[in-house]
């Protein structure tokens, strides 16, 4: 397959440690894609590795069939590859609006003005909070911030790493709908998730991830029919 984001061998090492090893997947264009997995079970350190913030130490990743690791970060989210990280990392002393400048800065100004409409089209709610700085904002704005942050670029790919931490279920529902349009526009979607029921409800294909390694990989529909497939992928260890 080489259409979407394809991730082929990866490993990525922190601290001298391996905590990512020889992960193979994909999420192809159009679709929700999951990886299910634990607390430290490598599933951040891959997002960090697929947007160029962490180096790989085996593997490669591909858009489309061109290859993207080894790229800067910034080149990376151009070539069309967007990654929203774990944390709701903003600019918390600036506004939304100036959150969202920041985002925009690397575009000319067309696409930056269209790439901006897209998201606020997604996100209106932002709006009405344009002045307010981003450390006034409930988790569930901050959340919609940051994803507004990676659409501006109009990506091919959007990896999402936790989108429901923290967040009450009314929030996480909202959030859940609107990357179903973004996929159902021909988006690819990677959401990387410790609760199974919100990214089984979105997602087409599963993938679990336990111990650095992928334990499963299959339709999400197997994995809601059969949860005991998930709990199993989960109690593994080395």
């Amino acid at each position: 397959m080489s259409d979407g984001l394809v991730i082929e061998g990866v490993s990525v090492a922190r601290a001298g440690r391996t905590v990512v090893r020889e992960v193979s997947l994909a999420a192809p264009l159009g679709e929700v894609t999951t990886i299910l997995g634990p607390n430290g079970a490598g599933k951040s350190s891959l997002a960090l590795g697929v947007a160029g913030l962490l180096r790989l130490t085996t593997g490669t990743v591909t858009l489309n069939g061109q290859r993207v690791s080894g790229l800067r970060p910034d080149r990376v989210r151009s070539a069309g590859v967007a990654v929203v990280p774990e944390g709701r990392k903003l600019l918390t002393d600036l506004s939304v609006e100036d959150n969202l400048a920041v985002a925009c800065y690397a575009y000319e100004k067309a696409a930056a003005k269209t790439g901006l409409e897209y998201a606020l089209s997604l996100f209106p709610e932002l709006e009405k909070l344009w002045d307010q700085p981003a450390r006034a904002l409930s988790g569930g704005e901050q959340q919609m911030l940051v994803l507004a942050q990676a659409l501006v670029s109009r990506p091919k790919v959007l990896l999402v790493d936790e989108l429901s931490l923290g967040l009450a279920p009314i929030v996480v529902q909202r959030l859940e709908r609107t990357l179903a349009d973004v996929a159902t526009s021909g988006v690819g979607i990677l959401l990387i998730e410790q609760f199974a029921n919100v990214a089984l409800a979105l997602a087409t294909t599963a993938y679990v991830m336990e111990g650095a390694m992928i334990r499963y990989s299959g339709t999400a529909q197997e994995l809601k029919d059969h949860p005991e497939l998930l709990h199993s992928a989960y109690l593994l260890r080395d």
